[in-house]
């Protein structure tokens, strides 16, 4: 097929058309080229006046113009899908965007991918949980795929950036934005070490509907879907929806009955997703690559009394002096040192919780 990067652009970036009027439009005028050239009676029938008329008028112009110079930039590609290095697995997944931006590491998208997702409004338990498993499969050879959000997202993406199978983000913003500004840093170390897509034209901000339509890319993009932690209403829990009706394994770790954050994680185990506990029952799932070495063995730290004392839910650092014959001074210092050693977390209204380590 006889395909300019140009009309490409222009039918992808034309506002109203989206991935699903890409497609009958390719469909129908079997190229870009032609359907750009259409007639918008013609292609009115496909995606609507409003749509036809913007691709007559050249609404897209300027979008393609600045794609087209961004993409002189450094580590910066379009990718389409008639690209050989399109990740085929997405390809086949339903509505697959048609164009996607990519900053850093391109040949990562023909690695086996696994998701980590989960709440934005995490625990510190489930952020260390979702940086060791992150850690850990892509020490396996997992390329794992995330959605850049606060919480369990960018705790996901930065554990696995210390492993050559790295990560790969897919935002619902334009490349050239990052959000939340928190993630600035993260993004950028991910854009030089992983790498990054986006469907939506440069400068687009984080609308709602985007996410997702960001959370259809990470489910296509993965061979399995990890929930960290999550609550009822959680946006992960599309993404873990979407894995499930494109046939990839779903998994979900479980959490304590309290934890508001854990009830999503909860509910997709009752409907079917597989309960795991560790990196190794991921693996079990998903399939072990070949080229993964073996999982070294646990193991933890001894507790001491003042972590046996604590358990793994939420306390006052004054409930635990008398029991252990100590003065709450005693034990704000202790808890101060245990939380410096990452063992663990201050929370809300004077309370620490115990973490637990993989």
């Amino acid at each position: 097929m006889n395909e300019s990067i140009e009309d490409w652009l222009r039918l992808a970036l034309t506002p109203g058309i989206g991935p699903l009027g890409f497609l009958k439009l390719i469909d129908a005028f079997g190229s870009a080229r032609h359907a750009v050239a259409a007639r918008a009676a013609q292609t009115e029938k496909l995606v609507g006046r409003e749509a036809a008329e913007a691709l007559r008028d050249g609404a897209a112009d300027e979008a393609v113009g600045a794609a087209l110079a961004w993409a002189d930039g450094d580590g910066c590609h379009l990718i389409t899908l008639l690209d050989a290095d399109y990740p085929p697995q997405l390809a086949e997944a339903a509505s697959p965007p048609p164009l996607l931006f990519a900053r850093g590491r391109r040949e990562l998208l023909s690695r086996t991918m696994l998701a980590i997702v989960g709440s934005r409004a995490a625990t510190p338990q489930g952020k260390r949980n979702a940086e060791d498993f992150s850690s850990a499969l892509a020490r396996h050879g997992y390329t794992i795929v995330s959605g850049l959000a606060s919480g369990i997202d960018a705790a996901a993406h930065q554990g696995a950036l210390a492993q050559p199978a790295s990560t790969v983000a897919v935002i619902g913003t334009g490349i050239d934005r990052v959000y939340p500004a928190a993630n600035r840093q993260l993004a950028h170390r991910i854009a030089v070490e992983g790498l990054i897509l986006s469907e939506f034209p440069l400068g687009m901000g984080p609308l709602a509907g985007h996410f997702p339509r960001r959370n259809r890319i990470i489910a296509g993009l993965a061979r399995g879907c990890l929930v960290v932690e999550a609550g009822i209403a959680s946006g992960s829990l599309i993404s873990a929806r979407l894995a499930m009706e494109n046939n990839r394994d779903v998994m979900a770790i479980p959490g304590n009955i309290h934890n508001a954050q854990a009830r999503g994680c909860h509910r997709l185990i009752r409907d079917g997703a597989r309960l795991v506990e560790s990196p190794d029952d991921v693996l079990d799932e998903i399939g072990r690559l070949s080229a993964a070495p073996p999982t070294p063995p646990a193991t933890p730290p001894q507790a001491t009394p003042l972590l046996a004392a604590m358990g793994w839910e939420p306390v006052l650092a004054e409930s635990l002096a008398a029991p252990l014959g100590l003065t709450a001074g005693e034990v704000y210092a202790m808890l101060l040192e245990l939380e410096l050693d990452g063992q663990v977390a201050s929370l809300a209204g004077g309370r620490f919780q115990r973490l637990a380590q993989l």
